[in-house]
Order: C-alpha cells, then sequence, then structure tokens
C-alpha cells in the first residue's frame, strides 16, 4: 500500500484527506465543464442513423476490444433490451466523431424486465430497494456504457475495463485527479437526465465497485445493494434515484451537469 492510500485508510486523517481530495476535484470541475462544452456535445440517438452509432461503439468495445459479446458480421452489437431503451452518444466536436455511447433501459410493456432483473437478480440482497418494489414504469437501468479506444489515450485509461468506464485504482493524487474519465462521467449524467425527463424514479446498474468508489469523489453516490459477481468481470448491483443524485452532487460537477442537462432536454423534446 503506498503512502497516500495509507493516508486514506488512517482514521480522522483519512477522512480530512478524501474532503481535501474532494475539493480539488469540484474545483478542477469548474474547468471541466468549460471544456466539455467546448470540445464534447452529448446527443441523444433521435433517429435510426444514431442508434446505429451507438451500436457500433458498443460492438467496437464489448465485441472486438473485450471480447465479451461475439464479433457481429454487421459491425453493430444489439441485443432484446435495446428495443425498450433510449441511448446517448458524446460527440467530439473538432472531429465530428462519436466517442462514447450508454442508454436507458425502461419498462414500456408488460412483461418486460431489465437486464439485471434476468441476468442478476439474486445478486440484489437488498430487498428495501429491490426493482419489484417499485412501480414498473418508474424503474430503469442504465447499461451498455461504452467508450471508444481512440478517446482513451491517457495513461490512467490503457487498461482492461476502461472501455466500459471503468476508474483505475487511483491514488488520489493531483496528477490522476486530472486524469479522471470524464467522458464516461459525462454520459452517466447524460444517462441520468435521460431518465429524470422520461419520469424514472429508481434506477439500476451493475458496475465493479472501484468505479462507484470513484464516482463518489464528483458526489454521484450510488448505493450497493449486494456483493460482487462475476458478470463480465467483478461487479455489484447499484441503486440510484433523482433526489440522491442531484443532492450529492458536488458543486463544481453541478455546472458539468447543468450543460449536458439543457442540451439533453431539448433533443429528448424531438422522442416525444
Amino acid at each position: 500500500m503506498n503512502w497516500n492510500k495509507r493516508l486514506l485508510n488512517t482514521p480522522i486523517i483519512g477522512d480530512i484527506t478524501k474532503k481535501i481530495v474532494s475539493m480539488k476535484v469540484s474545483h478542477e470541475a469548474y474547468n471541466i465543464a468549460e471544456h466539455f462544452t467546448q470540445f464534447l456535445e452529448p446527443q441523444v440517438a433521435v433517429n435510426d442513423a444514431l442508434k446505429a452509432e451507438a451500436f457500433k461503439i458498443r460492438h467496437n468495445v464489448y465485441c472486438e476490444e473485450l471480447a465479451f459479446e461475439e464479433v457481429k458480421e454487421g459491425g453493430e452489437e444489439r441485443d432484446e433490451f435495446d428495443e425498450q431503451s433510449i441511448f446517448s452518444l458524446i460527440k467530439h466536436k473538432p472531429s465530428n466523431n462519436y466517442t462514447s455511447c450508454v442508454r436507458v433501459v425502461r419498462i414500456e410493456e408488460e412483461g418486460q424486465l431489465l437486464p439485471i432483473e434476468k441476468f442478476c437478480l439474486d445478486s440484489i440482497t437488498d430487498e428495501t430497494l429491490h426493482p419489484s418494489r417499485f412501480n414498473r414504469k418508474e424503474i430503469c437501468e442504465i447499461s451498455r456504457l461504452a467508450v471508444k479506444s481512440d478517446f482513451r489515450r491517457r495513461k490512467t485509461d490503457q487498461f482492461k475495463g476502461s472501455g466500459t468506464g471503468v476508474i483505475q485504482e487511483s491514488n488520489y493524487s493531483e496528477v490522476e485527479l486530472r486524469c479522471f474519465p470524464f467522458i464516461a462521467i459525462g454520459l452517466y449524467m447524460a444517462a441520468a437526465n435521460m431518465a429524470i425527463e422520461t419520469g424514472v424514479r429508481h434506477a439500476y446498474v451493475m458496475m465493479e465497485p472501484r468505479l462507484a468508489r470513484s464516482m463518489k469523489f464528483v458526489g454521484i453516490k450510488f448505493q450497493q445493494l449486494g456483493e460482487p459477481i462475476d458478470y463480465h468481470g467483478l461487479r455489484a448491483p447499484y441503486y440510484i434515484n433523482p433526489e440522491i443524485f442531484l443532492s450529492n452532487l458536488s458543486p463544481g460537477f453541478k455546472n458539468l451537469y447543468k450543460a449536458i442537462e439543457h442540451d439533453i432536454s431539448q433533443q429528448l423534446k424531438e422522442l416525444s
């Protein structure tokens, strides 16, 4: 265990250190929000062409890079849940290329399930937040987050799993704070806004615990619902709702969320 990590695990000193780290992240976020809007643009997949872009990015990450799924002849990764989903992408403005995507899986018809319900339901041991307890029209799952390798050229992004938004175990140094994968954070914010705008009150996600821990530093506090299981790597079920999301978001990152919210809200009107 290195010196920085020992500090974080030391009672009292660790708590103070974590607060200082969070303040540094929040401070940097003011600049990040400006840079994000200058170079990146969140887009709702309002037509089939944009959905195809998302499927191509997923194929690049999930089939070609990580081999979670078989390579498809058409170069697009799709599954049964896409028909009940809405999608967001992030476009790199200077090159006009799409960097990444995420989807929000909703319940639109009786009998539909979320992916977490079909494949990982037994992993949810917190009965108070079990999806069966809520109105089916008010639950969703954030899934299939993918970031193309072309946009993960930084040293901290070159490791297995970074394509799905995973953050490398951090030493919380100033250098690493500047290397947070803000594209992935932007995708979660886009997904959160899509969910809120469409009436979702309860969101689920299967993610690596280290990603959930890292997200806390920007104020996105997912609540773990059970122990990690082997599901495309070590992943655990998590829960979040609009109140938790909006009340805990650190001040600096609220600027980034507001910028994303403005773009997403306008585009969602095209789907209604």
